[in-house]
């Protein structure tokens, strides 16, 4: 296994590009297609089958996954890896899709979003500085930061951009003030719903 974690760019055709994403967990072809295992499981296939398909990394959705079997137990396991059978990289998302997704299960407040949970009602709370612990428990191979709140791409969205950007920062800061990513650990920024390109240049300048 290597530990490195980076980004070769192979060959460019206009805009498109492609290239090869290194991790310690194997290599990623891109242009990706990547698989959607939202609990740690593809239903009805198994992972040879993936594999055959021509995936090279998977998702694991982080809001299922630490309300079900729960990060800290996951990490007991071994991480995502060990506990899914899947051998190669998987991305972990933010639970920030989950904030748009579940609207009426959960509360936005200043420091955290607060959900109601869809399977026994129980509080989950869900801050920047947890979204980063959870996915450093499951071993992530990418990680991912919500840049946004909110899937308009419209006026709408404008007013939640200085408090998702200070979100963001908040999630990069639990990163540095921790050691940085986990070894082998890369991050990335999620936009949702950014179709708007007044609303993108307004955060790009932020």
């Amino acid at each position: 296994m290597t530990f490195a974690n980076h980004f070769e760019l192979l060959g460019r055709d206009g805009d498109a590009r492609t290239g090869r994403l290194t991790t310690p967990h194997g290599v990623v072809r891109t242009p990706a297609f990547m698989p959607v295992g939202t609990a740690g499981a593809m239903k009805g296939l198994h992972w040879r089958e993936v594999r055959e398909a021509g995936a090279d990394i998977v998702l694991g959705n982080t809001y299922h996954l630490m309300l079900r079997p729960g990060a800290e137990r996951i990490a007991a396991l071994g991480g995502l890896q060990s506990f899914t059978g899947w051998n190669g990289p998987m991305l972990t998302d933010s639970g920030g899709f989950q904030v748009m997704s579940l609207a009426q299960l959960r509360k936005v407040g200043e420091r955290a979003v607060t959900f109601r949970s869809h399977i026994d009602g129980a509080s989950l709370e869900l801050s920047p500085e947890r979204a980063i612990e959870v996915q450093r428990l499951f071993g992530s191979a990418r990680c991912s930061f919500p840049c946004v709140g909110r899937s308009a791409a419209s006026a709408p969205s404008r007013p939640r951009l200085p408090g998702t950007c200070c979100s963001a920062s908040r999630k990069v800061a639990t990163c540095l003030n921790s050691g940085g990513p986990a070894r082998g650990v890369s991050s990335k920024s999620v936009f949702m719903g950014m179709r708007s390109a007044a609303l993108r240049w307004a955060n790009r300048n932020r």
